[in-house]
């Protein structure tokens, strides 16, 4: 944690601000107060910022990038809203296009009022973050630590808000991968999610009494078992857990004669994971101009 404490990476976006306190970030920025010095470097992209510096208020124009923006920022990271605007909405709050403050689209961590914010808060602001961030590194290595007691159960109602959140998370490393933010694990929807566990078993992967991975899948009344949505934070990937839960779902399916799963052509872990599990590739056909959907599949033991 010493390493982001002393050189935490902030990236800024305004969301439909007056300028105003674009301005003030700015300063923050030049000679006078230099917050370089403290080593807080502002980037432009997300992948490597650790806190997310908001100004103005979200409208429908802009509360998908808001979203987009801090999916792709790694864990741990902290949300800092810089004004009125971002606060609240502010003057704007009735407006019949906006939405609110920040926090109408994603999670605030700390509020920073004004109009405009002064540096002398921006700066403050920032490093309450860090201590948030200290925090939360805390509490993921911890969980890093417990990852190899994953506990996989069956999912609950009252789990899916928490798995919806997971695969959407989860899937952001996919749209990467194709450039293409619009795949259905994306855009899933509460409604959709219930309805799908309605006619499917969903199991989850609780580390720390937290949902850190899933996997859902249904019997056709054929002898197959379809298996889907196999998602993994990024940060606990490379622990085995996409493995053992395919292998604990496989079991829930104890009257499958064939197990069936699919991926994108360029989703070479999930191919990989796959692949040591027994599967093999059986078809093969276009999903979307980029996506070419690999299907899967091998014989119950």
């Amino acid at each position: 944690m010493s390493g982001l404490q002393k050189s935490p990476w902030v990236i800024h976006y305004d969301a439909s601000s007056c300028n105003g306190c674009d301005i003030e970030v700015l300063a923050c920025l030049t000679p006078g107060f230099d917050v370089e010095r403290f080593g807080i470097i502002n980037t432009g992209n997300p992948k490597h910022a650790d806190i997310f510096l908001v100004t103005g208020s979200v409208n429908e124009r802009n509360r998908e990038v808001v979203r987009n923006i801090y999916d792709q920022m790694p864990e741990p990271k902290a949300v800092v809203a810089l004004g009125i605007c971002a606060c609240t909405g502010g003057i704007f709050r009735e407006c019949y296009n906006v939405a609110g403050g920040i926090d109408a689209v994603i999670p605030v961590d700390v509020y920073v009022p004004g109009c405009a914010v002064r540096p002398e808060a921006i700066i403050d602001g920032v490093v309450r973050a860090l201590g948030i961030l200290e925090v939360r590194r805390a509490a993921l290595a911890a969980d890093s630590a417990a990852a190899d007691t994953m506990l996989i159960q069956r999912a609950t109602a009252a789990d899916l808000p928490e798995i919806l959140a997971v695969q959407k998370v989860a899937f952001q490393s996919e749209a990467e991968i194709y450039g293409d933010t619009s795949l259905p694990a994306l855009r899933q929807s509460l409604a959709d999610i219930t309805a799908d566990f309605q006619r499917m078993l969903v199991l989850k992967g609780v580390v720390n009494g937290k949902i850190v991975a899933s996997i859902r899948g249904y019997d056709d009344g054929q002898g197959t078992a379809h298996l889907q949505r196999l998602c993994v934070l990024p940060y606990f990937r490379g622990r085995r857990l996409g493995l053992r839960l395919i292998q604990a779902i496989e079991k829930e399916f104890p009257k499958a004669r064939r197990f069936e799963i699919f991926t994108g052509h360029r989703s070479h872990t999930n191919l990989h994971i796959y692949g040591k599990l027994g599967y093999t590739t059986f078809k093969t056909e276009p999903y979307t101009a980029n996506i070419q959907r690999v299907y899967m599949e091998k014989s119950a033991p």
